[in-house]
C-alpha cells in the first residue's frame, strides 16, 4: 500500500492481484478504514496444480482515519488488480460561539 498526500486529500494505492470491484469490500467504521479483497484461485481447464511457490490468498488491511478525513466523500476504484482510494480532507471548520450576557 502506498499513501500520498497533498493539502486537500489523501490518495491510497493498494496492489491486490486477482481482486475485482465485486470481490473488494471497503468499510469505514468510526475511526477505522478496513480494506478486504477476496480472490478465487483459477487453474487452466483440464489441468491440476502440481506445485505452487505461493498460495493465492485474500487481502486485508486496516488503517486509523484522522478526524480530518471526509468519510462521506471517500471514493474507490479497482482496475487491473489495483485499488485506488481517494480520501478527501474536511475543510477548515470554524464555528462561531455565541456569547451570552450574564
Amino acid at each position: 500500500v502506498d499513501i500520498y498526500e497533498n493539502g486537500d486529500e489523501l490518495f491510497l494505492v493498494a496492489d491486490m492481484p486477482g481482486v475485482s470491484a465485486d470481490s473488494a469490500d471497503i468499510t469505514s467504521e468510526q475511526d477505522r478504514l478496513t480494506i478486504r479483497g477476496y480472490v478465487e484461485p483459477t487453474a487452466p481447464e483440464g489441468y491440476t496444480l502440481t506445485y505452487a511457490e505461493y498460495r493465492v490468498g485474500d487481502f486485508e488491511r486496516s488503517f486509523t482515519l484522522s478526524s480530518r478525513i471526509d468519510r462521506e466523500g471517500i471514493e474507490a476504484l479497482v482496475k487491473n488488480g489495483v485499488l485506488y482510494l481517494h480520501l478527501p480532507k474536511v475543510g477548515p471548520q470554524t464555528h462561531k460561539i455565541a456569547v451570552k450576557a450574564g
